[in-house]
């Protein structure tokens, strides 16, 4: 029998969920199994990873007895995970403490040890301007090294949910480039590994403990081992292909895969990954990271820390009325909600100003306005975010010329037009919204040889559902709203200097 389905898997914060598609990119089901997480202390945050991989046997048994598929018609499975969600494990795999994840902020302190060190490879942390994010590897592995100094000792490995995963799906050690490149600070520019900066902070024992072997996006791991097949209900053997970071494996289940293109990943905070055939980096962004998605190719990186998270606090301030009825009130107004103006940094900003301490604000109020001009406002200001962070990419080097946009926006085509008509840009939304789970199985696809390479594997199975087109008229008028904005953040945190 002809082998023409692939498994792409999305290892979650929250859940782990399994798909199952043919090699058009359609998926055939879809089956999940939650995991718990643990905040032992304020800013921690750790998951058991024998849960992941419980996990990820119920969900894939699960979603390949809802296809209704053989055994013997895959062709091969592929995951993305969660990013720097950090796991330490013995001469057996098994973890000798919980895993930390990504948000665990507690080696915020390491950060600044990590930023001191200077070193090249800190480029892609704002040219070297930082900060450094709490949640990357090498933060976490000094936290482990200096306040578990016995576990860091014993531990044979230091790797992520990713390669915890394949490891007991393959026995082999190895890492993605994804993952290494934009979160461990490996790079071409620095010989691979970030060894200067490691030995600078006091632990070259750490080298040793990563993995063996870095992979590129949809290599081949290796095959599932005789306890991986039974766990998984599949073929022994089966190819295990490379994956990634879900929002960057999300890319690809967008069909970002050529230069001038970028995925706008949108929920309670909005990502913003770009490709560019130039190597660079610049003030206001991280990047760009080498060969991280496409070989030869670099990506950068820009974020907001709240955005959808902003307009649900929004909606349950004004009494929680329908999502309908808000954006039927806002899109009766013009362009700009007659001066109410929103920065949408309630939980701080990410990108271009990397500040943790910035701050919401609402501005522009009278006693005209309502809750329409508020909904709209929180719009139109998490839309100003955006286009602040796609002009310092212009300023860098990197033009968006295509953007394929994904998540929670695209429920409201009143946001989908105004994030147009901001940036003048059109946005391009596909037919699979689960853009990371169809990622990985474009990766399964070509790793397994049903393709050449991820980009025609891409243009095949992904499928564009529409094209939001900007009004050029529009974008004219939310000029000086924009500049408003803008000059909110200076003066703000002038006002917070005095505090």
């Amino acid at each position: 029998m002809q082998k023409k389905y692939v498994i792409g898997v999305d290892g979650g914060t929250e859940s782990l969920r399994a798909g199952v598609f043919d090699l058009l990119g359609n998926p055939l089901a879809f089956a999940s199994v939650t995991y718990p997480t643990n905040f032992p202390v304020p800013g921690w945050a750790e998951q058991n990873p024998e849960d992941w991989w419980n996990a990820l046997g119920g969900a894939v048994r699960q979603a390949v007895i809802d296809a209704k598929v053989g055994k013997q018609e895959i062709l091969g499975l592929c995951l993305d995970t969660t990013c720097c969600s950090v796991v330490v494990l013995d001469g057996a795999g098994n973890p000798l403490r919980p895993a930390l994840i990504w948000m665990d902020m507690r080696s915020a302190p390491q950060t600044e040890q990590v930023l001191a060190t200077g070193d090249p490879a800190l480029q892609v942390n704002s040219n070297g301007n930082g900060p450094v994010s709490a949640e990357w590897m090498i933060p976490k592995s000094l936290w482990i090294h200096q306040n578990e100094p016995e576990i860091f000792r014993n531990a044979e490995t230091v790797c992520e949910f990713q390669d915890y995963l394949n490891l007991h799906l393959t026995g082999k050690r190895v890492a993605s480039i994804n993952n290494v490149s934009v979160r461990w600070h490996y790079g071409p520019g620095w010989g691979g590994w970030a060894s200067s900066m490691v030995e600078n902070l006091g632990m070259p024992g750490l080298l040793k403990k990563w993995p063996d072997t870095v992979l590129r996006l949809g290599e081949e791991i290796g095959g599932l081992t005789p306890n991986a097949a039974a766990h998984l209900d599949l073929q022994e053997g089966l190819p295990v292909l490379q994956g990634g970071a879900d929002a960057f494996i999300g890319m690809i289940g967008l069909g970002v895969v050529d230069p001038g293109s970028l995925a706008f990943i949108t929920g309670s905070s909005h990502l913003h990954l770009g490709l560019s055939s130039q190597a660079f980096h610049g003030q206001g962004i991280w990047g760009t990271y080498a060969d991280a998605v496409i070989p030869g190719l670099h990506v950068v990186e820009g974020g907001q820390t709240s955005t959808g998270s902003v307009v649900s606090w929004i909606r349950r301030t004004l009494g929680n009325p329908s999502y309908e009825e808000l954006n039927q009130e806002a899109a009766q107004l013009e362009p700009g909600s007659e001066g109410v103006i929103i920065q949408e940094h309630f939980q701080g900003n990410r990108t271009p100003h990397t500040d943790p301490l910035s701050r919401g604000v609402i501005s522009g109020l009278t006693l005209k306005h309502g809750r329409g001009h508020l909904f709209r406002a929180s719009l139109e200001g998490i839309a100003f975010g955006t286009e602040l962070i796609l002009e310092t990419m212009r300023n860098n080097g990197f033009a968006a010329e295509t953007v394929v946009l994904a998540g929670g926006a695209t429920r409201s085509n009143l946001w989908l037009q105004i994030h147009a008509d901001v940036s003048n840009l059109p946005l391009t939304l596909t037919k699979v919204p689960d853009a990371p789970a169809l990622g990985t199985a474009i990766l399964a696809a070509v790793g397994s040889g049903a393709f050449s390479d991820i980009g025609s594997a891409a243009r095949k199975m992904v499928q564009i559902d529409r094209v939001i087109e900007p009004n050029s008229e529009t974008h004219g008028l939310y000029q000086p709203f924009y500049q408003s904005y803008r000059d909110h953040y200076l003066a703000m945190k002038n006002a917070r200097s005095g505090l």
